[in-house]
């Protein structure tokens, strides 16, 4: 029987979120934003650079892994095997919220035994794209949402998890495992200056001609007409979701 992702509302604490990013200048956006506002500290770690993960999650609020431009497949780089190991033994074992975003969400997906790859028309997505809830989204998501997204690979559902969302071209947009480990697609954390600083960089300036990625100008634009939607969406699932028994007192 499919359980309905948790709902709920909240009020303030003064925990630690453990945020795990990928690149050495990479921030948390408006996800840290709206958990500083929340009274909440960030401890940021990046394997990539040589910062050790912490075995033990009990001193955590949450745990939040972001994206970046490595693959959940990528068995030749350390950081990633220390992440997937990570994972598996401390992670999604214990019971503190978990949220994987973009590559985040397909190294979960693939430690729970999903395929992560490229859409096999060779598609990708970045820019605005909307994503919709599937028939067991409950009050994950309630309504089509225009989100922005970052990438050519994806990951299937994870066997036990629900999934929560979808769209036409990738159908794994969100899932949930055990009740409190959250694997989403899309990039609720986005800012301004992110999208400036990913369609302006080396990298990311050459993903703009794939099919599926929108123009600079484009996304800038989807950011003004769309952002106010996603943070609302994102106040939600930060006060619903990921923080629900911290918030509450429980």
């Amino acid at each position: 029987m499919n359980i309905p992702p948790r709902c709920g509302s909240a009020h303030g604490d003064d925990r630690q979120v453990l945020i795990v990013v990928h690149q050495a200048h990479s921030t948390p956006g408006k996800i840290g934003e709206f958990l500083r506002h929340r009274g909440f500290s960030l401890d940021r770690r990046c394997p990539s650079v040589g910062d050790t993960l912490p075995n033990d999650l009990s001193p955590y609020a949450a745990v939040i892994v972001f994206g970046g431009p490595q693959s959940a497949n990528d068995d030749n780089d350390s950081a990633i095997r220390s992440e997937l190991t990570w994972l598996e033994k401390s992670a999604i074992v214990s019971d503190v919220p978990l949220l994987g975003i973009c590559l985040g969400a397909q190294q979960i997906a693939r430690v729970l035994g999903a395929n992560v790859g490229p859409h096999p028309e060779g598609l990708v997505e970045i820019g605005y794209w909307p994503v919709s809830p599937t028939v067991d989204a409950g009050c994950f998501l309630e309504r089509p949402t225009i989100f922005y997204q970052w990438h050519s690979e994806t990951f299937e559902i994870p066997v036990g998890a629900q999934h929560l969302a979808q769209n036409d071209t990738f159908s794994g947009q969100a899932f949930v495992y055990d009740d409190s480990v959250y694997g989403i697609e899309f990039h609720p954390e986005i800012t301004r200056e992110m999208i400036q600083r990913w369609c302006s960089s080396e990298k990311g300036s050459v993903k703009l001609s794939l099919n599926g990625a929108q123009s600079h100008a484009q996304q800038l634009a989807g950011y003004d007409q769309h952002h106010a939607a996603s943070d609302q969406w994102l106040n939600k699932f930060i006060d619903r979701h990921l923080l629900l028994d911290s918030l509450s007192g429980d």
